[in-house]
């Protein structure tokens, strides 16, 4: 699993290698899951081993690149469809189905990180499923639900890096958690602590640039009830200056 970078940072690192300012953003997915059943909502954020190379330490949401399975597998409901044109903008070569697999690879990666798995269990299990993790939801009888899943924002690692990702990332709510598998976190995991936290207990961790940015855009998506009208902003960089456009 491939965590995503902090995609805005605040200075090019020195010495950066050529190759990287030429690497291509690989598409990439993270999911924010909110708990809105009580007055104050909260969202899950998991922290990194302290002991890991890259982004020790800092809280995140659970996230990675797509996987080839990730565009097989079955599911119930779609995205909406502003969603769809959102993601299938500005993607040069992104084929169809990217958008589908690109919230699935967010599903799939936060069951990998921590236990959790989101869809339901209204339609039976999945007739198939592909090898590796998507064969846990089949047995457990779990159909990934895309149509849960809000697009939130959209951002690309800066270019100078040597791993980039070009990010879409989704919020759910909660109650789509159909199934939770226990001890996935752990002191030896890549995720060694899971939080429910508020916006503003969230602001006081330490967490990589662009999710605070995003924080930010989650909580206007939020009070606004994820209103089809709200913005869907796009950040990136150019000539060195950060951008920020609406999908």
């Amino acid at each position: 699993m491939d965590q995503i970078t902090d995609m805005l940072p605040e200075a090019p690192p020195p010495e950066t290698p050529a190759r990287a300012v030429a690497l291509r953003p690989r598409n990439a997915a993270t999911l924010i899951l909110i708990d809105r059943t009580r007055r104050t909502p909260k969202i899950l954020m998991g922290r990194r081993h302290p002991g890991l190379a890259f982004m020790a330490g800092k809280f995140v949401f659970p996230g990675g690149r797509i996987e080839p399975a990730d565009r097989h597998m079955p599911v119930a409901g779609a995205l909406s469809g502003r969603a769809n044109d959102a993601l299938a903008q500005r993607v040069p070569r992104g084929g169809d189905g990217l958008g589908r697999a690109l919230a699935l690879a967010a599903i799939r990666e936060t069951y990998e990180e921590t236990g959790l798995m989101l869809g339901t269990r209204a339609y039976g299990p999945p007739e198939t499923a592909p090898a590796g993790s998507w064969s846990a939801f089949r047995a457990a009888g779990v159909l990934p639900d895309l149509e849960a899943l809000h697009l939130i924002a959209r951002a690309v690692t800066p270019p100078g890096r040597v791993r980039r990702f070009d990010t879409r990332f989704f919020a759910a709510d909660r109650i789509t958690i159909a199934h939770t598998v226990p001890d996935v976190v752990s002191a030896e995991s890549e995720l060694v602590e899971l939080v429910w936290v508020t916006f503003t207990e969230a602001r006081r961790l330490n967490l990589p640039r662009i999710t605070g940015v995003v924080l930010d855009d989650l909580e206007i998506q939020v009070k606004g009830g994820f209103a089809p009208y709200l913005p869907i902003p796009y950040y990136y960089e150019r000539s060195g200056k950060r951008m920020r456009d609406v999908l």
